[in-house]
């Protein structure tokens, strides 16, 4: 026994001697040597793993989307939405068509949206939103394409049908389905984040309007087809169904191990979520719908008429107008910003009060100016109102009713919502038309804003559907 004891203490010496030699340094106390074995474990492990063997923070794959979204976002803005003033004035030009002939394509392009929505939001709720919007992407260059070859007026009208319906299967309806499936606490931050490519396509503007002065329309429509595949597809093929369905959690939440091989539903009660018949029956419905189409009458008037009511009434050339529209496009941007602090603390359905109110005088103030310092509180008013408010009507949506048919949901929320977005322009430019300046219509309008407001103060979450158990 003692013989046995002293070569242990021997050994134990022979250990100390070593670890004290001059290349290793002085000898590792006990809980230095646990923690070097502990870092050197946690090296070998593998990346998805920590100290305790639960999964570390990652980049959450429903961040990836939301990029992916904000770029076919800006794609869209850059190439059609706020590039259409450009082709419109060249066509007049080239094919001698008039404004009311070449307009009647973007009141179109609402419509379709409007007709469509219903089938759209039904086949998404059951096949999911990301081959509608591969499809939508390879739509939308070709209608590009075949725009350059165009020669008649019913020529233009096909060619931009196929533009108008590839950029409803690939732009806001379905992206905004897409990222309601991915997010719910963080819903508001996500799609106000993705929002950005419209707000930011305005940059991409005057790289078109530079090809068409340099090259044609011709060229330009067919480069912006070509361009629009090759950077778009590959930004569609980002987008998936549910993250359940890729092992992951709504938000991304971290879960145990084995968890990726067992996801479990964002809510505990998925019987919560309401079915679109369930949704059309509440007030909170139809409510939210006015409030959006109201809003829209104020957006839809702006981007249409703002330009030459500027040339007209104050005598501002149409480059010296742009650069407003190009303010009120900043400040989008910063009620984006403001939207992405605020929308997950805070009731959206009164912030999105305030935002008609700020319409409400943005308008007004763009109505009644008198000099720049009325025009630049028009761009702030209107354009802070407008990037704060646009990522929360799809927010609020999905908060009351859930993500079971939000596509359907959406969906008839547009055939409402079309009302402000054809109306607008149409309003202001028959007033405009009958007393020979715009400040009837857009008074008029603004006051429809103000009355929105009311609409958004009155939409309560409704109650969950009462269902009998199985």
């Amino acid at each position: 026994m003692t013989n046995r004891c002293s070569s242990g203490r021997r050994r134990n010496t022979a250990r100390s001697r070593a670890s004290a030699s001059p290349l290793l340094g002085p000898p590792l106390s006990t809980a230095s040597r646990y923690h070097l074995q502990t870092i050197v474990a946690y090296a070998r492990a593998p990346r998805s793993l920590n100290f305790d063997g639960s999964q570390i923070a990652r980049l959450f794959y429903g961040w990836k989307m939301v990029a992916a979204g904000c770029g076919l976002q800006f794609l869209q803005a850059g190439m059609l939405h706020h590039a259409f003033g450009g082709y419109v004035a060249l066509l007049q030009e080239d094919r001698g068509w008039n404004k009311t002939e070449l307009s009647g394509a973007a009141a179109m392009q609402q419509m379709e949206a409007a007709i469509l929505g219903p089938i759209l939001g039904w086949i998404m709720d059951r096949f999911g939103p990301q081959w509608v919007i591969r499809f939508g992407v390879l739509l939308f260059g070709t209608g590009f394409m075949l725009l350059s070859r165009i020669d008649t007026l019913l020529e233009f009208y096909g060619a931009f049908i196929l533009v108008a319906l590839g950029s409803s299967l690939c732009g806001f309806f379905p992206l905004n389905v897409a990222l309601i499936n991915w997010f719910e606490r963080k819903r508001a931050r996500a799609l106000s984040a993705m929002s950005l490519g419209m707000a930011l396509g305005g940059i991409f503007v005057p790289v078109v309007g530079w090809s068409m002065v340099q090259y044609g329309w011709r060229a330009t429509a067919f480069a912006s087809g070509v361009f629009a595949i090759l950077a778009g597809f590959p930004l569609s093929l980002v987008m998936r169904r549910r993250p359940e369905d890729q092992g992951e959690t709504v938000d991304g939440f971290a879960h145990r191990p084995g968890a990726r091989h067992e996801p479990k539903p964002a809510r505990d009660d998925a019987n919560g979520d309401f079915t679109s018949r369930e949704a059309v029956r509440t007030p909170a419905f139809w409510l939210l719908s006015l409030g959006h189409g109201f809003a829209l009458f104020v957006v839809g008037a702006v981007s249409v008429h703002a330009i030459p009511h500027m040339k007209e009434a104050l005598g501002y050339s149409v480059s010296a107008a742009a650069t407003i529209i190009t303010l009120l496009t900043v400040c989008q941007v910063g009620g984006i910003v403001i939207g992405w602090t605020i929308g997950d603390r805070y009731e959206k359905r009164l912030i999105a009060a305030a935002c008609m109110l700020m319409h409400m005088l943005g308008l007004l103030a763009l109505t009644y100016a008198t000099n720049l310092a009325w025009l630049v509180a028009f761009a702030a008013l209107h354009g802070v109102g407008w990037g704060l408010r646009g990522p929360f009507m799809q927010a609020i949506r999905a908060d009351y009713f859930g993500r079971s048919a939000i596509g359907m949901i959406m969906g008839l929320s547009l055939m409402i919502i079309v009302i402000g977005q054809v109306g607008g322009p149409m309003i202001a430019g028959m007033a405009a038309d009958l007393t020979g300046n715009y400040r009837a219509g857009f008074t008029a309008l603004a006051l429809l804003a103000g009355l929105g407001s009311v609409f958004f103060v009155l939409a309560k979450r409704p109650a969950r559907p009462l269902r009998s158990a199985p």
